[in-house]
């Protein structure tokens, strides 16, 4: 997004852009990085979002959230594979 001021053109980014490390990814996406309705989407221009898949049927999610997401009604934990 460009914003003009005063003959100058700034960027303005999100605040907030989820990485590709999956550290990164749990620290930023907050719960919905650890929730079984979140899915990693990538863009062309190779920036990832997440997807929560609950906005698909019910209009209370939001499709993109906004990160980190801190309490959500929706959130289930995915399951912790066993060692």
């Amino acid at each position: 997004m460009r914003k003009k001021t005063e003959g100058r053109v700034t960027l303005r980014y999100p605040a907030c852009v989820v990485t590709d490390n999956e550290n990164d990814l749990r620290v930023e996406g907050g719960l919905c990085a650890d929730c079984v309705h979140a899915r990693r989407v990538e863009s062309a221009r190779g920036s990832f979002f997440l997807l929560c898949e609950l906005s698909a049927t019910n209009p209370e999610f939001p499709r993109y959230p906004r990160l980190p997401v801190i309490q959500c009604s929706g959130f289930t934990p995915k399951a912790i594979p066993e060692r």
